[in-house]
């Protein structure tokens, strides 16, 4: 998959990672795209080390939705406590 998939592919599993996560994130297109990449990335690299899956498989897709939460929880979590400072 070529960057430009890529991207496509972060920013669809951004839009479900924040649609599926409670409350208010407050997070740019740019910012969740960015997420949905890297929890894409994480979860990938992670199940396939694993053996948990393989390439193309629909348990990638999950594991990526799932990473993008995971992200989104800990951004919450690093941007909340710097607000308290």
């Amino acid at each position: 998959m070529g960057i430009i998939g890529t991207i496509v592919v972060g920013f669809i599993v951004g839009l479900i990672a924040r649609a599926i996560k409670p409350g208010d994130d407050r997070l740019g297109l740019i910012m969740t795209t960015l997420l949905g990449i890297a929890g894409a990335f994480i979860a990938r690299y992670v199940g396939m080390a694993m053996g948990w899956y393989h390439e193309g498989e629909a348990a990638g897709w999950i594991a990526s939705v799932v990473g993008a939460i995971v992200l989104l929880v800990i951004y919450g979590l690093v941007r909340g406590s710097s607000k308290r400072l």
